[in-house]
């Protein structure tokens, strides 16, 4: 039996590149590749919690790499040739505590 790995996908970033002509920030899009990230269908249970709690659909649970320092609140992200948008505050486990290689875990709903 082989070890278990994830996917790249594209975490779609927001960072300030300039100003306009009145001092509000502009705002571009900048990727991320993010690697070795578990993706499995968001459970019914948890569809229901997370629909009564955010208002939102849960379709898919990304499992995070330990020691990625990424912001996962409300951003954009790509795979399987889809955009999504994450939701709710990341679950995150202790490091050390959790023997696989992923610690933290967040909802995504289908963006576009």
């Amino acid at each position: 039996m082989g070890k278990i790995r994830g996917i790249t996908i594209k975490l779609i970033s927001k960072q300030i590149t300039g100003h306009d002509p009145f001092g509000a920030p502009i705002l571009s899009d900048v990727p991320i590749m993010v690697d070795n990230v578990l993706i499995t269908p968001t459970t019914s249970e948890e569809i229901i919690n997370r629909q009564e709690l955010y208002g939102k659909k849960a379709v898919y649970t990304l499992a995070i790499p330990k020691r990625d320092t990424n912001k996962w609140e409300d951003v954009e992200v790509e795979f399987f040739g889809e955009r999504w948008r994450t939701f709710g505050i990341p679950e995150e486990g202790i490091e050390h505590l959790i023997p696989l290689d992923w610690n933290k875990k967040v909802t995504v709903e289908r963006y576009e």
